[in-house]
Order: C-alpha cells, then structure tokens, then sequence
C-alpha cells in the first residue's frame, strides 16, 4: 500500500467518528434547552394540542428511540421538519444552502484577490512601512465584526448606488423563479435565462456582502502568506537561488511564492468555518437569504427543530470541507503522507 494511500484511509477513518460525535452533541444539546414544540408553539396551543404535536414528530417517545431515528434520517438525507413553518429542512438546505454557497463563492474570491497579493507584498517589504501597513490592515479586517464592516459598506455605498440588501432586484428574483432548471445559485440562473441586465443586477448585488465576508477571510490569507513566504525565503534553496544571480522579482515568483501557498490551501479548510460563520452577519445585515439569514430566523422564533438540522449541517460540511483540504494537500505536498 502507497504512503498517499495510507494517508488517505487514515483520514477517512478518523473524520467518520468526528461526524458522529459533531451529530451526537449537535442533538443533545438541542435537547437540553428543552421540549422545541412547547418552546416555539408554547402561549400559541393548548397543552392538548402540543401533546398531538409532539407525538405526530415523535418527540414523545424515549430520548435513545428519538436519538437513534435522527441518526438513521441523517443516513437518509431526512433533517426533520421546521415547526413553524411546515418546510423540511433539505428543501432549505436546497433553496438557502445554495445562496450561502454563492455568497461563500464571493466571498473566497474577494479573499484571495486581498490577501495572496498583499501578503506577498509585505513579505517583499518586510519591516519596510508596506509591511507595517499591511499587518494594520489584516488585524483590522479581521477583528472589525462582519456586521459593523457592512454598515459601514452599506452608509459608504449607498450614494454610488449600490445595492444594499437583498440577493436581485425584485422583479429579476421573480423573473429568474421560472429559470428551468433551477439551481437556486443565482448568478447561474441569471446566466441561464441568458439576459445580460439580469446577470449584472445580480453581481451588483453581491459586491457588498462579498468584500464584508471576503475582507474577514482575506485578513488570514494576508497574515498567511507573509509569514510563510518570508519564512521560505530564507531556505538555503532559495539563497542558492540568489546566488546564481537571479532577479529577486524572479526568486519570489518562480521559487518561494508557490511553496509558501502550502500552508494557505491547508488552512482553507479550517476558513470555511470561519466564512459560515461569518455568513449568519452577513447574510441578515444584507438581507441575503441563506442559511445564516433562515438560521437566524428559527433561532428568534425559536425552531429549534429547524436549528438543529441546519447547524448539524453546517457542522458536517466543515468536517467533510477539512478532508478535503486534507487529500488536496496531499497531492500538493508529498512530505505530509508519511
């Protein structure tokens, strides 16, 4: 058996438990703030009617039976139902995953066009006034909140006519609901019904969101990539390099930049938590309908039903977002396998 082999079972092997216990303290931890009908339907039914309630979802019978049928409806790609609205939980992880997933998409792309090039930059100036710049600047992206960074966004803008809230202009949103077939992505859509206005109306309106979200992430990147490039940059087979008379523009871009982009892929991983995160701000300062913006709803009308299977989601995705960074970084770098 292969080294990369190896490592590749590994990995699986140990994710696999990570995921059950990451589902296991997701469902008791819901279970121990309460009954979730009394807490979202409670003042609203008569203790009858949330004794039928409770029974229709199987919520009266043993803790172990509950734990054991939300283990196997995993399995099955079945989350529950929201209480308060009647919508299964993978018909919104369909509809509003996918519009955290666009603005996610943004968001990395705002990140990497900051932060790779402007942590190159201070690690070419290290300790120079670029360099002191850029370290303010990444501390400051990262440890301003996401939601005081889009008012902010929202007050500077808004005289240039940007859009603020909102994922389309109306009248496109309802244009693009008949888009066959549907991917619920919007700029896909947009790019589906083939009209250019319709395409820019939505990337107008993913600007702010992105640079609120990506600004976070690009803060990593930047700090990232200094360290690990003025790290490399001092390797003997980069002052080898020097020695042959080689151009330092050409040193950094030929021999130190690309290995300094190791560590910044196996970090991605660890981002996507970080980008979820920052999602549930973003989306509800923007208005932007994804899964932060639905969480948020349940949690103030307290659907803890909808809650649970949308952060058990989110934990899966993060765990399974790790392994894969995990096997990339393997094939990029052969010294992590043994």
């Amino acid at each position: 058996m292969s080294p990369l082999t190896r490592y590749l079972l590994v990995r699986v092997a140990l994710v696999i438990p990570m995921m059950w216990i990451l589902v296991t303290f997701v469902f008791f931890l819901m279970r121990v703030i309460g009954d979730p009908i009394s807490a979202a339907q409670g003042g609203r039914l008569s203790p009858a009617q949330i004794a039928e309630r409770k029974a229709a979802a199987g919520l009266d019978a043993p803790l172990l039976e509950q734990y054991w049928d939300y283990l196997t409806g995993i399995l099955r790609g079945d989350f529950g139902t929201a209480i308060t609205d009647g919508r299964a939980i993978s018909d919104v992880l369909v509809v509003n995953g996918a519009a955290t997933l666009e603005l996610a998409f943004w968001a990395l792309i705002v990140a990497f066009s900051l932060g790779i090039p402007l942590g190159r930059l201070a690690a070419r100036h290290r300790d120079a006034w670029p360099d002191a710049v850029l370290r303010i600047f990444s501390i400051l992206v990262y440890a301003a909140p996401v939601f005081f960074v889009g008012l902010l966004l929202k007050l500077a803008f808004v005289p240039l006519g940007l859009p603020v809230a909102g994922r389309a202009s109306t009248s496109v949103e309802l244009a693009l609901q008949d888009v066959e077939p549907q991917t619920h992505i919007m700029i896909v859509d947009a790019i589906l019904w083939g009209d250019p206005a319709y395409v820019a109306d939505v990337l107008k309106h993913a600007i702010l969101p992105a640079i609120a979200l990506g600004l976070l992430t690009g803060g990593v990147f930047l700090r990232l990539v200094r360290v690990n490039l003025i790290q490399t940059l001092r390797t003997d087979y980069v002052t080898a390099t020097r020695a042959r008379g080689i151009p330092e523009r050409r040193v950094v871009r030929k021999h130190a930049y690309r290995n300094a982009l190791v560590p910044v892929v196996t970090v991605m991983g660890l981002q996507v938590a970080l980008l979820l995160g920052g999602a549930v701000l973003t989306e509800t300062t923007f208005e932007w309908q994804g899964l932060g913006y639905i969480l948020a709803d349940y949690l103030v009308k307290r659907d803890f039903i909808a809650v649970q299977g949308i952060v058990t989601v989110i934990a899966l995705v993060v765990a399974i977002a790790s392994l894969l960074i995990d096997v990339i970084v393997a094939f990029v770098d052969p010294r992590v396998r043994f």
